[in-house]
């Protein structure tokens, strides 16, 4: 019979990789959406239209960390074996802005869903994803299981209350409850808020001339850099362990954002500092300058292993990007023939 997993923020990055994941491992898989005026699946479009009939075993059902009776319905109704919780407010600088909601979200989420499983009584196994945001102000580098948590953001410090709420139901009611310590993992679906998306995004678009400026924060920020698709296998080896425990999950290597810039307008042959600009609005009210991960737990105990490297990240995005800006080329080219178009512009 196969296994059921439940995946809150599947509609996210790293929800749909996982979602692929399963499947090809044979779950059947529920993803919690919220319901709005405007569909946000397009990450998952894909699985729906899969010839080997996995969108069978896909089904998303409406709900939302806020609310806790939805939270409940679909635990009773779904049953899960797995439950993945990634869903939350997760844009560090954003929380900043609206550090209420991403403490309802991001931290309180958390305890919904726990609370939830203590009360039906079922017993999933049940992940939390934590974030290196935790480690904020490192007391020391590189980080492990052991660092002390100093978060210097709203997201980072709801993201600590979920991180010790998990640890405390799994010592309190003998959940199987993980987490999963991530470092910065992206790839092409990465929301394109998002500093390493902005760069490839902004520099296929300077490339064919449709955008000219990238306006960024702190360059200096170093962070540990790795694939979204392999930290989701990691996610899956962290349930399937005999006893549930709390994982470091990064490349070990740091590089900073100004590296980022080399490697992605490098390879497109342009000079990042011609077309990049330092705005003071995306600085944080409270920076994080460097976070730098040990998985040495996570690849003794669970043989989990990085597989893509920080350069082979950038380029599969880039690459990932410059499709994405010729279509918008293609698109501005077919707008500006139309009679009456440059009336319009």
């Amino acid at each position: 019979m196969a296994k059921v997993a439940l995946i809150s923020g599947i509609t996210g990055q790293d929800g749909s990789f996982l979602t692929e994941l399963l499947l090809d491992k044979g779950y059947e898989v529920y993803g919690i959406i919220r319901r709005s005026s405007s569909f946000n699946t397009n990450r998952l479009d894909h699985l729906y239209r899969d010839p080997h009939e996995k969108s069978t075993r896909l089904r998303l059902l409406y709900g939302d960390l806020n609310d806790s009776s939805s939270l409940n319905t679909i635990l009773r109704k779904v049953q899960p074996d797995e439950i993945y919780n990634l869903g939350a407010q997760s844009h560090v600088r954003v929380s900043f802005d609206i550090p209420e909601y991403t403490g309802e979200v991001t931290g309180l989420g958390t305890v919904r869903f726990l609370e939830a499983i203590r009360e039906i009584g079922i017993q999933p196994k049940f992940y939390q994803a934590s974030s290196s945001e935790l480690y904020g102000k490192a007391v020391e580098t590189p980080q492990t299981e052991k660092t002390p948590f100093h978060p210097r953001s709203p997201y980072g410090c709801a993201k600590a209350y979920a991180y010790y709420i998990t640890v405390n139901y799994r010592e309190s009611y003998g959940i199987f409850a993980c987490n999963g310590i991530l470092f910065n993992h992206e790839s092409e679906r990465r929301g394109e808020t998002f500093v390493s998306r902005k760069i490839t995004r902004a520099a296929t678009r300077i490339k064919l001339g449709i955008q000219d400026k990238l306006y960024l924060g702190n360059l200096d920020a170093r962070r540990d850099w790795g694939h979204a698709r392999d930290y989701v296998e990691a996610m899956w080896m962290i349930m399937q362990a005999g006893e549930p425990d709390d994982y470091v999950i990064a490349t070990g290597e740091t590089h900073a954002v100004r590296e980022f810039l080399d490697h992605a307008f490098g390879y497109l042959d342009l000079d990042w500092k011609a077309h990049v600009e330092i705005d003071p609005r995306y600085f944080r009210a409270a920076e994080v300058d460097l976070l730098l991960g040990d998985a040495s737990k996570a690849r003794r105990q669970l043989g989990w292993e990085p597989k893509v490297s920080f350069a082979e990240l950038v380029r599969l995005m880039v690459d990932h990007d410059m499709e994405l800006a010729k279509q918008e080329a293609i698109t501005r080219e077919i707008q500006a023939s139309r009679p009456g178009a440059s009336q319009q512009l």
